[in-house]
């Protein structure tokens, strides 16, 4: 048996749009089908925009520009903004 290591880092995504119903779950569904889920998500509504943060506290750190490319690519999506955590060395077994 051999150990793979992966390395996972804190990640949060501040994504700011145009505001209508369905944006909130399509904004979750980059994380959703990588099987992420966020450990928090806040949403705020400023004027006609809504600005949400999703925190991730331990995500592999390949996903984290496929996520925001993806956040990007959404309809009334104006600006999207990724930062990532310190890392941490998780052993996987294989």
């Amino acid at each position: 048996m051999s150990d793979l290591c992966s390395a996972v880092s804190a990640a949060r995504f501040t994504v700011l749009a145009e505001a209508y119903p369905g944006l909130l779950s399509r904004v979750l569904e980059p994380l959703a089908k990588r099987d992420l889920t966020p450990d928090r998500v806040r949403s705020q509504r400023e004027g006609q925009f809504l600005r949400v943060e999703i925190a991730v506290d331990a995500m592999p750190v390949e996903m984290l520009h496929l996520v925001a490319g993806n956040l990007g690519q959404i309809i009334g999506v104006m600006r999207v903004e990724a930062m990532e955590g310190r890392h941490v060395r998780l052993a996987v077994a294989a």
